[in-house]
């Protein structure tokens, strides 16, 4: 069965932040509290998984580390009570594409749209654990101040800025298709946490189905 899913990350006044919070932060809270989230965190901690160019291949050799590769794919897909939420579902009244993402400008936005593959676990496979324990939230979903902007921007830049040679490692461990001119998942969350830091505005960052 396909599926499309999007991550993005949308800058916002601390006054927009303060109307998404009772409706965003509950359901955040709710996925990260799930009683297998902490589970498969540690697990990927404690050992990072092979090259995802052997995952589903027969002769790949990695029969024993499916059940982590699994774990891996559901701790890094979009949480049951966002997606719920940013789809509508949990109340109708709120779509993240007309409440989150509309009127959103290009240089105040990252968004990463992909067919039957997650953003977000892209992203963490190619940094992996410790680069990604880093970033603010709870596997790409959080809703930030703008002083939590600022305050989490050096962890940020330490989590996304590379040297040359763990830059070319990291996009070879990044798995997404991208078209021309597309920014990647290594690129757009830098710069927009810069320019939200700069501008003194909040950041909201959900992943969601969005078909």
């Amino acid at each position: 069965m396909g599926f499309t899913s999007a991550w993005a990350i949308s800058s916002h006044t601390d006054e927009a932040v303060a109307d998404l919070a009772p409706r965003l932060l509950p359901a955040m809270r709710a996925d990260r509290a799930h009683p297998d989230a902490g589970r498969r965190w540690s697990a990927w901690q404690r050992e990072p998984l092979p090259d995802h160019r052997t995952w589903f291949s027969p002769d790949g050799g990695n029969g024993e580390a499916w059940g982590a590769i699994e774990s891996f794919q559901a701790l890094t897909a979009p949480g049951h009570h966002v997606d719920e939420m940013c789809g509508g579902s949990t109340d109708p009244s709120f779509c993240v594409l007309d409440d989150v993402w509309e009127g959103q400008g290009e240089d105040g936005m990252f968004i990463s749209v992909h067919r039957k593959e997650y953003a977000v676990s892209s992203l963490f496979h190619a940094l992996g654990p410790a680069r990604a324990a880093l970033l603010p939230g709870w596997c790409g979903t959080f809703l930030l101040s703008a002083a939590q902007v600022r305050e989490s921007l050096p962890r940020v830049e330490r989590a996304l800025t590379f040297t040359p040679a763990g830059r070319a490692a990291a996009e070879g461990r990044d798995r997404l298709d991208y078209g021309e001119n597309e920014e990647s998942v290594l690129d757009g969350p830098l710069r927009v946490w810069r320019t939200a830091a700069r501008r003194g505005l909040g950041l909201c960052g959900v992943a969601a189905h969005l078909y």
